[in-house]
């Protein structure tokens, strides 16, 4: 055994040392005890209190923060401290004590190879020696050794220590007792402990407001009894030491519980498996001496008044190094050396409180990994297992192969809604789309609408000037000049933005090969009092915010309508006027109005960025085409809205109430710089709802003006729908299916596989279905899932019905 066994007895003013170890060997020494020690100790402990002089866990105080006092506490207590610790380290390297010392060094040369510590098991007589810091022998710097680890036991020990030899098998098991909290905070260590349920079950009971002091002192000492057992035993409050009855703490606002009243339950705890108690309270040397005095294999107490912060951050970097499978006393040694190195000028002599005491027969506990390991050997594929997989992650990194089970997903969420009738009713839609179509170019007589004619342009800002609108976005390059046509729109969008209500004007903005910016042109338009958006859409995919906000380049065009829509409701928000000498979106931006561009969800995320660069999407939100276009925008013919001239009051009294979009409708010449540019194939859950309003005669195209309007529609409701990766599911369908089929090896596990396969994809979908729907918005793939998971079951399957 490493272990050695030091017996410290005092006996009027001298001091009886006595080392056992193997086989019977000892050695004794006796020197005088030096009363300046005594005197040290109770200056030092007369410091301490008076610097953690509240919201100690040994006495009710009112809350509060280490303030600083008139006299200079921490000084003088780091002074008490070094006085102290001179007097005792200089009283132990007395030479009476040079062969203890000499035996204790030599053991730890011994075992130099060895990851194993020299452990001195120390106990003390009478308790006030056990006081001083015994933990702070510095044998190994005397002897340059090192692994000595001094752990405390009581003098007398009745009980006999009991092990628990199913914890592999299982989850430690944690019994939290919160006691009076009157001028404490266990939020720290509730959570440091609820960081332990991924490898131990955690139990918390105690006092709560109004709650009947018998029900609760019943309910503590039926629990600590509980058949299931417990491996740790935790309190958190106000304690105190007490000969009589081995100690008290305080469960309740002036309501303490004795030890001996809880013994009886401590001793079927302990034959239930019992293994470690750690009381993060005050003075705790006589529940150390009584619970190990029990049988009890080891219990960690603050033999000192501990202050509630220093219990807390103790307590969490001990639970830290209890989750790295460390034993308790290498925890406990980590915590302190933390204290001391880290925080002594926060926390002076902080370090020098916490002891562990540890039946001597009894082993180290520590948090065992219980057979994860082993199971994960099992998961990983086989050859053939193997050869698939890689297959199936090939495919899902396509592009292509993404963006068409995105259009067929999109397509079958199209009809779920429909189906269950989750098709949302609005009256207005937040977006109009006045569309420049066919039919608008033939009646005003325009031969080349590419660029579209400016004048023509002028007589929709003008008609939606006096329809009111609020915000409008011209979905045309204005970038080329047309002469007078350009004068004639300039003075249109002028007298718009003179109105008592302005207009917030957006136009659009594109970056060519060379770099540069296809801007509005400043004689049509000032970026003064207007906006500029770059139009440039990712067919299916949402534009969004950038990570780091910045003026020097343009947002997107959705995003500033959004914007632009948002700040209209706002009393306080920037207006656009004529006379401005400043850029409008630095005003707005310098303003600090809560926008859509508040919340994260409408940025661009760092992982998504980095996804690019492996030319992937990861959770890049989707353009959420399940919804059905009347939803979203309602659309209105340039020659409609034109219709009955330009001082007829506007048919359309809504507009004010939405953002309106002036864009192409369809025609052959739309776009900017090739034909058919602007019109794109109508993705598959479109066509669905137009031919659900018109199936004589769908729509046979999507232009850009109505990307544009379900951009608008989601970042204004929040609606971005974020798509979890397929790769990312086909791990999780691989480790789910791996399980699987390790149930179905088992004798015991006679299921029909394809059932249960048929059962979770379809579960599965449908659920997948309704949380993309719901506020959740998210997009869980199902095809290459669920292929991985056949992928798995069905040869299993096959194999079965062959032998069969």
């Amino acid at each position: 055994m490493n272990n050695l066994y030091l017996k410290v007895q005092q006996v009027e003013k001298l001091c009886l040392f006595e080392l056992s170890w193997g086989q019977g060997q000892q050695i004794h020494a006796t020197l005088a005890y030096p009363e300046n020690l005594t005197k040290l100790y109770q200056n030092w402990q007369r410091t301490y209190l008076n610097f953690y002089q509240t919201s100690l866990r040994g006495r009710v105080a009112d809350a509060g923060i280490l303030s600083a006092p008139q006299i200079d506490w921490h000084a003088k207590l780091v002074q008490a401290e070094a006085q102290l610790l001179y007097e005792f380290h200089n009283w132990l390297r007395s030479a009476e004590l040079y062969d203890i010392r000499s035996v204790i060094a030599n053991k730890n040369k011994q075992l130099a190879t060895t990851t194993f510590p020299v452990e001195v098991f120390l106990t003390c007589s009478p308790l006030d020696l056990a006081r001083l810091p015994w933990e702070a022998w510095e044998i190994s710097t005397e002897f340059a050794a090192d692994k000595i680890h001094i752990v405390r036991a009581p003098l007398n020990i009745w009980g006999k220590v009991t092990t628990s030899n199913n914890r592999c098998n299982r989850k430690a098991r944690i019994l939290a007792i919160l006691g009076d909290d009157t001028g404490l905070n266990f939020n720290s260590e509730k959570f440091a402990i609820r960081s332990l349920e991924k490898i131990a079950k955690v139990e918390f009971i105690g006092w709560q407001s109004g709650k009947d002091i018998t029900e609760l002192k019943t309910e503590i000492v039926e629990t600590i009894a509980a058949k299931t057992g417990w491996d740790i035993l935790f309190f958190a409050g106000h304690s105190n030491e007490n000969i009589l009855t081995g100690g008290e703490f305080s469960i309740a606002p002036n309501v303490t519980l004795s030890l001996s009243e809880i013994v009886p339950s401590l001793t079927v705890a302990k034959e239930h498996g019992l293994q470690f108690a750690i009381f993060n309270s005050c003075s705790g040397l006589s529940i150390a001496n009584k619970l190990i005095d029990l049988g009890l294999s080891q219990v960690a107490v603050m033999r000192e008044p501990i202050h509630n912060r220093v219990a807390e951050e103790f307590f969490v970097l001990f639970l830290q190094a209890l989750t790295e499978y460390k034993d308790v006393h290498e925890s406990l040694l980590a915590a302190c050396e933390y204290l001391k190195l880290e925080k002594n000028l926060t926390y002076p002599s902080s370090y020098l409180i916490p002891s562990l005491f540890r039946h001597p027969e009894a082993s180290l506990f520590r948090i065992e990994p219980f057979g994860i390991k082993e199971k994960l050997k099992n998961l990983i594929p086989t050859r053939r297992e193997a050869i698939a997989l890689s297959s199936l992650v090939f495919i899902s990194l396509q592009l292509p192969v993404q963006q068409f089970l995105l259009e067929r997903r999109l397509l079958v969420q199209a009809i779920y809604r429909q189906m269950t009738n989750q098709v949302e009713k609005v009256m207005t839609p937040p977006v109009a789309l006045v569309e420049i179509d066919e039919k608008s170019i033939r009646d005003a007589g325009i031969s080349n609408p590419k660029p579209m004619n400016r004048e023509y342009l002028a007589q929709v800002v003008e008609k939606l000037t006096l329809a009111k609108a609020r915000v409008v976005g011209i979905d045309y390059s204005l970038d080329r000049h047309q002469g007078k046509s350009d004068r004639i729109l300039a003075q249109s969008l002028q007298a718009a933005v003179k109105t008592p209500n302005p207009i917030t004007f957006v136009f659009t903005t594109t970056r060519v090969k060379n770099g540069e910016w296809l801007n509005v042109l400043p004689d049509i338009a000032s970026p003064n009092w207007s906006l500029q958006g770059e139009i440039d859409v990712l067919p299916g995919y949402m534009q969004l915010f950038p990570i780091i906000k910045s003026n020097e380049e343009p947002l997107f065009f959705a995003g500033l309508l959004a914007i632009s829509h948002q700040l209209q409701q706002q009393t306080n928000a920037p207006q656009p006027q004529l006379n401005s000498q400043k850029d409008f979106w630095q005003q707005i931006s310098t303003a600090g109005n809560k926008t859509v561009l508040t919340p994260e969800r409408s940025h661009l995320q760092p992982l998504t960025a980095l996804s690019y660069w492996i030319g992937q999407m990861w959770l890049h939100p989707i353009v959420d085409f399940s919804i059905p276009p009347n939803q979203v925008y309602n659309s209105i013919p340039a020659w409609k809205l034109l219709a009955g001239g330009l001082r007829q009051k506007s048919a359309f009294p809504y507009l004010q109430q939405q953002v309106v979009i002036v864009a192409a409708g369809g025609y052959g010449e739309a776009g900017i710089s090739q034909d058919k540019e602007d019109n794109f194939e109508p993705p598959a859950a479109i066509a669905y709802w137009r031919s659900q309003e018109n199936p004589v005669n769908p729509s046979q195209v999507t232009t850009g003006g109505q990307y544009h309007a379900y951009m608008v529609h989601h970042i204004l409701n929040q609606r971005l729908v974020v798509p979890i990766p397929d790769l990312w599911m086909i791990v999780f369908a691989m480790l789910l299916g791996k399980a699987i089929y390790l149930l179905q090896q088992e004798k015991s596990r006679r299921f029909s596989g394809l059932i249960l396969m048929s059962l979770i994809t379809t579960i599965y979908g449908l659920i997948s279905l309704q949380i993309y729907i719901s506020s959740t918005a998210l997009l869980l793939p199902w095809f290459l899932p669920s292929a991985t998971l056949c992928i798995y079951i069905l040869p299993s399957v096959l194999k079965r019905e062959v032998h069969e």
